[in-house]
Order: structure tokens, then sequence, then C-alpha cells
């Protein structure tokens, strides 16, 4: 995260409590993506994820590609 915004501004600083929080945020939408992403393979009778059903779940989801 500080590396993408030493690309926008050099001098920024960030509490920790923001960084934890957008870590937590992250993990959180990750870990549904992947249940929702595993729910797509399982339906298609695979044990592997996939890319399509990453794509799948995005789209389910309303989420743009």
């Amino acid at each position: 995260m500080r590396e993408i915004a030493q690309v926008f501004k050099i001098d920024l600083r960030f509490q920790s409590h923001a960084v934890l929080a957008l870590q937590e945020a992250a993990e959180t939408y990750l870990v549904g993506l992947f249940e929702d992403t595993n729910l797509c393979a399982v339906h298609a009778k695979r044990v592997t994820i996939m890319s399509k059903d990453v794509h799948l779940a995005r789209r389910i989801r309303g989420e743009r590609l």
C-alpha cells in the first residue's frame, strides 16, 4: 500500500490503525470472494478454482470486471 501511495505523493504518512483497517477490509473482501469462487467451481463439479470462477463470482456479485 505504501508503495502505491508513493506513486501519487511522496510525503504521505499513515496511522497504524488506518493500515490495519485497510488490511482487515481487504482480507474480508478476498475471503468472501474466494468463498463465492469456490461455490462456482463446486457447481461446475470441480475441486480446483479457475479464473473463470472468479469472473463468474464477481459478475454474480454485480462487480465491474
